[in-house]
């Protein structure tokens, strides 16, 4: 527990003090007119007071993810400690800032049109392309991953299958309503009720894991990957723990929905704590949740609660059922079902976004909502077809989205460094620069490991592919920086 507790100290430092660096090197202007107020037009960009823009930014950037992916990280240890810690801090939060601050700059733009503006042109239809697929892979998971816990908690037939086919389809009818809806009419009422649920769970177990006091491993008695019986058996830590756990440390994802809040800000003063703070909190979260599950997995905790599984659903409502009660088991389910939904109507939303502000369309107008959104209901109900066909398609989309979430990470990474390198001097860029060099070693290793890409066995392969990509990214974004310098 010494280590949750140092962890949980350096997450609140972090943003007190390497979250002030960041925005001193980015320059918010108090003064400055944000698109909020200067394209208000009651759809997309509206002001919304900036608690309620904090919260909704939370919850759309964390989803199940600081749960999920912390709970299935713990099985490596306290490894995943430090990397819930040292990439919210120096890779998560400076990647969500930056582009949410970059798009205020930019007048609400999303990130291809960011890209378009601070790179090649070439880059801007790549990060269209990764951008779209992404959301559109949120979007499904997010539809089945609810429906499956729906299916089983709240049957209606008494046959599983239908009952999940039921939810499945009042889950996508609720997206295409809220993904059309302006988005102060559900988004800003209702969300910010969801976000504090989720905050509020995490704030009581982390109460209970004080009282409880368990026996979890710490830093000091070593960072191996503990428990090949649980689940992970050959998986080194490095690629995977940095792929497992994504919302609770850097995930592509927010730089997609940090445009979203862009738009409802009134004062750029207020960035850093919605897009800095929101991810902060979300490494809070997942750092708990870490706790949690170690202890469940390494201190006789899933005894104590009854369970039989390890699954990461399994864990949050035991959980929540044997150490909150009634209420507890509640907010499992809020936590589990709600939390997801909620941020597949975000992607879907931005999936709209994006594509109006590539093609220059108005999105005032109902009939213009419509036109763009039912080409991407349309591929989604698609995959989701796949996934439901396919007795093993929800892992396997599953593994993409948690390969493609990374390696948008690593993309948007490069372009707040060219932003750096053009508009900010000396060596600032590094802010930005040395995350994506990691990462981009990691999602390149993992493509050549991992099955859905080239499934080699050698352990060095990988690393040396990801080494040379890396050094060939670091050459590139050098003549680039020199280029720029002579300008």
């Amino acid at each position: 527990m010494y280590s949750f507790l140092i962890s949980l100290v350096a997450l609140i430092l972090g943003y007190f003090i390497y979250g002030s660096v960041v925005d001193r090197i980015f320059g918010p202007d108090p003064a400055a007119v944000t698109p909020a107020v200067s394209k208000n037009d009651g759809v997309d960009y509206v002001p919304m007071p900036t608690w309620k823009v904090f919260m909704v930014q939370f919850l759309n950037i964390a989803g199940t993810g600081p749960i999920f992916g912390a709970i299935m990280g713990a099985k490596f240890g306290p490894s995943c400690f430090l990397w819930i810690v040292g990439g919210s801090i120096f890779a998560g939060a400076v990647h969500d800032y930056m582009t949410g601050m970059l798009s205020m700059r930019c007048g609400g733009a999303s990130l291809p049109e960011i890209v378009g503006k601070y790179s090649h042109k070439s880059m801007k239809s790549l990060m269209l392309g990764f951008s779209l697929l992404l959301l559109l892979l949120v979007g499904t998971v997010f539809v089945y991953s609810p429906a499956l816990i729906l299916g089983d908690i709240a049957s209606l037939s008494g046959n599983r299958e239908t009952s999940i086919m039921f939810w499945v389809g009042i889950i996508f009818l609720y997206y295409i309503v809220a993904t059309l809806l302006p988005v102060d009419k559900i988004i800003g009422r209702f969300y910010p009720i969801f976000a504090f649920a989720l905050l509020f769970m995490a704030a009581a177990l982390g109460v209970c894991l004080l009282m409880k006091w368990p026996s979890i491993p710490e830093f000091w008695d070593g960072l191996q990957n503990r428990t090949p019986m649980l689940g992970i058996k050959g998986q080194d830590i490095f690629p995977a723990l940095f792929i497992t756990v994504a919302c609770g440390a850097i995930s592509g994802f927010h730089s997609t929905q940090s445009p979203i809040m862009a738009r409802c800000l009134k004062n750029e003063k207020m960035g850093r704590p919605v897009f800095f703070g929101a991810m902060i909190t979300e490494g809070i979260v997942a750092l708990i949740w870490a706790a949690v599950a170690s202890y469940f997995f390494f201190d006789g905790g899933m005894e104590e609660v009854g369970a039989t599984s390890a699954q990461a659903p399994v864990v949050v409502t035991s959980v929540a059922k044997s150490w909150l009660g009634l209420f507890g088991g509640v907010l499992a389910i809020l936590g589990v079902v709600a939390a997801p939904i909620t941020s597949g109507d975000t992607a879907f939303r931005s999936a709209r976004l994006i594509l109006a502000d590539f093609i220059g369309m108005d999105q005032k107008k109902k009939i213009n909502r419509l036109i763009l959104g039912i080409p991407i209901f349309l591929i989604a109900s698609l995959l989701l077809w796949f996934n439901i066909a396919d007795e093993n398609g929800f892992n396997v989309i599953w593994r993409y989205f948690g390969w493609a979430n990374q390696m948008l990470a690593t993309l948007s990474l490069w372009i707040v460094t060219f932003f750096l390198m053009k508009e900010r001097s000396g060596v600032k860029f590094l802010i930005s620069a040395v995350p994506a060099v990691f990462m981009g070693c990691v999602v390149v290793t993992y493509i050549c490991i991992d099955h859905i890409g080239l499934g080699l066995d050698s352990r060095w392969i990988p690393l040396i592919v990801g080494i040379c990509a890396v050094s060939s990214s670091i050459y590139m974004a050098y003549k680039y920086y020199k280029v720029r310098k002579a300008k």
